[in-house]
């Protein structure tokens, strides 16, 4: 799993470094996330050694990969601990002046914080407030215990011991895994019908969304094959580098269509996000076209490909799921849910997830906006925002359909 740990500014922080350990050794991927302040009681390069991986707490460092939302958005467990006074109250207000306050604000996956103060601050009524506000939020809270503090103090407010920490946070991650035990199939990216050795029709697709479902699927415990058509490079990186995600790469609707058949053969849940070609080129010419061979025009006949959801929908054996994604345009909401409706009736889906897409919207983007529809045409789910965050509210929707088909998440 990716999991952060958020280090602030309090002695307790030598404790994590032996719970980082902990969560290296149990085979996570671990990302540190100090404080300037911790930094003072634990330095970068014990944090480092410790993790394996790099350390930094600007929001300036690696602008280019945003990395300011790129933790929160692919993170499946975040960690604070110790979890100051301090960092509470930032927490339930909701600031964001540094790496770790951004990454909080961005993040889908669970929390879980282990605040570590003298008696006094924890009892104090505006940390009071904070735990209360985040406990309803959904944040998960280990300790504090009783004990020693610094210096000659002792009583409430001593940070548990990683072995706890650790513990807990295992068990809130197993919560998490509403799709474990399930084997996830997600098709990405644009498909390309040739036109010749050089030219293809392809479309817009990044593939962002479909690796997103399928990082998303991973963190939750799924069984994850990602079928990958024309998916752009930083997209696909954070998928391929995950070794729990196996990847398949295909070309043009047809191929797709095999592979997913092929791998719908004991899948439960069948997602079809790839961004398919309608028609392709009734010939592929065996050289390149050129304008020496032309009048100034070129003409192209197209016949349609197959209908790859709906085949699957027709072929699904009992008990398994099949989410079909709608790309429409037009400025009339209704008009587009409409079409969604009609589209989902015909291919036969469980779900199908309808996006608005435009010269500026969903293709090509890092954000987007999805209704997701049910059967009997109800809406069981909406979400607007990053990725990650569409592809949660696909799942969220997956899961309440599997438990009780027609019903809403939630």
């Amino acid at each position: 799993m990716f999991v952060v740990v958020g280090v602030t500014g309090g002695i307790a922080a030598y404790k994590s470094v032996h719970l980082v350990r902990l969560l290296v050794l149990d085979g996570h991927d671990v990302h540190v996330v100090p404080t300037d302040a911790a930094l003072r009681f634990v330095g970068r390069p014990t944090w480092e050694a410790l993790s394996r991986n790099p350390v930094t707490t600007s929001l300036h460092d690696d602008v280019a990969q945003v990395r300011h939302v790129a933790l929160g958005q692919r993170a499946d467990l975040i960690i604070i601990a110790p979890a100051t006074a301090h960092t509470l109250a930032k927490m339930a207000a909701g600031l964001a002046d540094d790496l770790l306050g951004t990454t909080l604000l961005v993040t889908r996956a669970p929390v879980v914080v282990a605040p570590a103060m003298h008696t006094e601050m924890w009892q104090h009524p505006a940390t009071r407030h904070s735990i209360a506000v985040l406990r309803e939020r959904g944040v998960h809270v280990v300790g504090p215990g009783s004990g020693a503090l610094t210096g000659t103090d002792s009583g409430e407010g001593r940070m548990s011991e990683p072995d706890e920490i650790f513990a807990s946070a295992m068990a809130v991650l197993q919560a998490h895994a509403d799709l474990a035990g399930l084997r996830v199939v997600v098709s990405a990216g644009g498909t390309r019908e040739p036109l010749d050795p050089v030219r293809f029709l392809g479309n817009r697709s990044s593939g962002r969304q479909g690796v997103e479902l399928a990082l998303a699927a991973v963190a939750r415990g799924a069984d994850v094959t990602l079928v990958t058509a024309h998916v752009d490079g930083d997209a696909l990186s954070p998928a391929s580098a995950d070794p729990r995600i196996r990847i398949r790469a295909v070309g043009t609707a047809r191929e797709l269509q095999h592979a997913m058949d092929d791998e719908s053969e004991g899948a439960d849940v069948l997602v079809m996000a790839a961004a398919v070609a309608d028609y392709r080129p009734s010939q592929v010419a065996t050289a390149k076209l050129t304008k020496e061979d032309g009048d100034g025009t070129l003409t192209l006949r197209l016949v349609e490909n197959p209908d790859v959801v709906a085949g699957l929908a027709a072929r699904r054996r009992e008990g398994q799921t099949v989410v079909a994604f709608a790309a429409e345009t037009g400025s009339d909401a209704a008009e587009r849910l409409e079409r969604a409706r009609r589209k989902r009736e015909r291919k036969g889906a469980d779900l199908l997830v309808l996006n608005e897409v435009g010269w500026e919207q969903g293709f090509e983007a890092t954000s987007n906006a999805v209704v997701i529809v049910g059967e009997n045409g109800d809406i069981v789910g909406e979400a607007a925002g990053t990725k990650r965050m569409t592809a949660d509210a696909v799942w969220d929707a997956v899961v309440a359909q599997r438990r009780d088909p027609g019903s809403q998440p939630g």
